[in-house]
């Protein structure tokens, strides 16, 4: 299991963003948020199998490819606090 927390930048609010990852994690077994931030940038945490996670991160920079800019990941031992994931506001 893996954590991964992931700071995305680009013409990422205002596009469906978060309302894609919370679609696209619903493929995978991952827990976790996507919210906006006001600094313009989203913010993602996503716990799971790695290879799931990895998965879910994957589809999601190819379905808004041309909104992201830059993807910064810092991966981190899992908390399990999360039971589905969600969009924060």
């Amino acid at each position: 299991m893996v954590r991964a927390e992931v700071l995305y930048s680009g013409c990422v609010q205002g596009v469906g963003f978060r309302f894609t990852a919370r679609s696209t994690a619903g493929r995978y077994a991952v827990t976790g948020f996507v919210r906006n931030l006001s600094n313009g940038k989203v913010e993602l945490v996503a716990e799971g199998e790695r290879a799931a996670v990895d998965a879910f991160l994957s589809e999601l920079a190819s379905l808004m490819e041309g909104n992201i800019d830059s993807a910064q990941v810092n991966w981190a031992p899992p908390t399990g606090e999360f039971k589905a994931f969600n969009i924060r506001f």
